[in-house]
This record gives C-alpha cells, structure tokens and sequence, in this order.
C-alpha cells in the first residue's frame, strides 16, 4: 500500500479514537509530508473541520507555488467543500482511497486539470462502511443530508 496512503489511514484512526468520522489526510511536497489532519467536525464542533481542510490548515500557510506541487491524499473522496480548497490552492493531484461510500464532485475537480486517482483501497472502504452502519446520523450530518 502507498505509504502516504497509509499516513491518510492513521489519521482516519485518531478521528475515529477521538470519537469523531474516521477520515483522514495528508499534504504532500515532493515525497514528504507537510501535514496532517482528519476529519474533527464532532471534537471541534466544527462545521468546516473535515479531514482535507484540518489537513490543509496544519500544513500552515504557504506559498501558491508549494501547493502547486503538492498531492492531496484522503482517505474518503473529498466532498465539494474540501475539493473546492483543493482547486482554490491549485493542488494538482489528489489521490483518494476510495469513493465507493461517498463520491464528491470527482468529475467536476477533473474537468479543472486536476489528476484524481481513486484507489479503492479495502481498508478504507470497510472503515466507512462499519461507521456509517453504526452511526447514520452523524455521518449524515458531516455530508450535509
């Protein structure tokens, strides 16, 4: 399994350690990690702490031209609000884990130039679906339904 992949993982399992929705990610500039973050909208009582955007915020400010040769890793593909950033920075790849529990605006995210690689990866697929099996309302409310 990609190594980045598996960075996005642990951080899937810090939210979900916490109490929150395991999802996780990483920001990276030329095989290494500048941050880290997951999905922390229940521990934060937060409205925009999903894992991409605490991801993106931990990574700290930086220049336009760092984001540009930067990869988006997630654990879950990246919903509108999360893909948006990604396209705002000018991110050019985002490889997701897989979209089979929630697919964002994937199609509309590529038509901006960006490489998205979903990798369908069982770990993540199976995390999803155990913590949306038990906690539909809650995942229900992290996605806007």
């Amino acid at each position: 399994m990609d190594p980045f992949l598996q960075a996005a993982i642990a951080e899937a399992h810090k939210a979900q350690a916490a109490g929150g929705i395991p999802i996780g990610s990483v920001l990276v500039l030329e095989g290494r990690i500048i941050g880290r973050g997951h999905n922390q909208r229940v521990q934060r009582g937060s409205v925009i702490h999903h894992a991409e955007m605490n991801c993106l915020e931990n990574a700290g400010r930086q220049p336009a031209a760092v984001y540009r040769r930067c990869v988006l890793y997630s654990t879950l593909s990246p919903c509108p609000m999360c893909s948006g950033a990604a396209l705002l920075y000018k991110i050019p790849r985002i490889v997701v884990g897989e979209n089979q529990t929630f697919q964002g605006p994937e199609d509309y995210v590529r038509s901006h130039g960006v490489v998205v690689e979903v990798l369908q990866e069982p770990t993540c697929i199976q995390m999803m679906r155990k913590f949306i099996e038990a906690n539909p309302e809650l995942w229900n409310e992290d996605i806007g339904v």
